[in-house]
Protein backbone atom coordinates (compact mmCIF):
# COMPACT_ATOMS: atom_id res chain seq x y z
CA UNK A 1 0.00 0.00 0.00
CA UNK A 2 1.32 3.37 -1.09
CA UNK A 3 2.23 5.50 1.87
CA UNK A 4 2.96 9.31 1.75
CA UNK A 5 5.87 10.38 2.85
CA UNK A 6 5.16 13.48 4.28
CA UNK A 7 2.22 12.05 6.33
CA UNK A 8 4.54 9.81 7.86
CA UNK A 9 6.84 13.12 8.87
CA UNK A 10 3.71 15.33 9.76
CA UNK A 11 2.57 12.26 12.14
CA UNK A 12 5.97 12.13 13.50
CA UNK A 13 6.59 15.53 14.00
CA UNK A 14 3.32 15.51 16.54
CA UNK A 15 4.14 12.30 18.71
CA UNK A 16 7.62 10.68 18.36
CA UNK A 17 7.54 7.09 16.61
CA UNK A 18 3.47 7.73 14.90
CA UNK A 19 4.86 8.00 11.71
CA UNK A 20 6.67 4.69 11.89
CA UNK A 21 3.33 2.97 13.03
CA UNK A 22 1.62 4.44 10.16
CA UNK A 23 4.36 3.24 7.49
CA UNK A 24 3.43 -0.47 9.14
CA UNK A 25 6.66 -0.31 11.43
CA UNK A 26 4.63 -0.63 14.94
CA UNK A 27 7.90 -2.28 16.72
CA UNK A 28 10.36 0.72 15.67
CA UNK A 29 7.90 3.09 16.22
CA UNK A 30 7.13 1.76 20.22
CA UNK A 31 11.06 2.01 20.79
CA UNK A 32 11.38 5.46 19.26
CA UNK A 33 8.44 6.84 21.53
CA UNK A 34 9.98 4.99 24.87
CA UNK A 35 13.16 6.58 23.93
CA UNK A 36 11.85 9.96 23.52
CA UNK A 37 9.70 9.08 27.06
CA UNK A 38 13.35 7.99 28.54
CA UNK A 39 15.35 11.68 26.77
CA UNK A 40 12.19 13.69 28.02
CA UNK A 41 12.61 12.13 31.41
CA UNK A 42 16.52 13.05 31.21
CA UNK A 43 15.86 16.81 30.31
CA UNK A 44 16.14 17.08 33.97
CA UNK A 45 19.58 16.50 34.23
CA UNK A 46 21.83 18.62 30.44
CA UNK A 47 22.00 15.30 28.32
CA UNK A 48 18.54 15.06 28.00
CA UNK A 49 18.21 18.95 26.44
CA UNK A 50 20.95 17.17 23.43
CA UNK A 51 19.27 14.12 22.57
CA UNK A 52 15.97 15.04 22.48
CA UNK A 53 15.93 16.94 19.62
CA UNK A 54 18.87 14.62 17.96
CA UNK A 55 15.98 11.94 18.72
CA UNK A 56 13.18 14.04 17.10
CA UNK A 57 15.01 14.68 14.11
CA UNK A 58 16.18 11.11 13.07
CA UNK A 59 12.49 10.06 13.96
CA UNK A 60 11.20 12.82 10.88
CA UNK A 61 13.80 11.71 8.81
CA UNK A 62 13.35 7.77 9.16
CA UNK A 63 9.76 8.46 8.70
CA UNK A 64 9.97 9.84 5.35
CA UNK A 65 12.86 7.33 4.11
CA UNK A 66 10.68 4.59 4.98
CA UNK A 67 7.39 5.49 3.66
CA UNK A 68 9.98 6.04 0.44
CA UNK A 69 11.49 3.00 0.61
CA UNK A 70 8.03 1.21 0.84
CA UNK A 71 6.47 3.04 -2.07
CA UNK A 72 9.59 1.73 -4.22
CA UNK A 73 8.75 -1.93 -3.20
CA UNK A 74 12.08 -2.25 -1.26
CA UNK A 75 10.81 -2.67 1.79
Amino acid sequence: MEKNPWIAVLLSFLIVGLGQVYNGQILKGLILFICAIVTGLLTFILIGWILLPILWVINLYDAYITAQDINAGRL
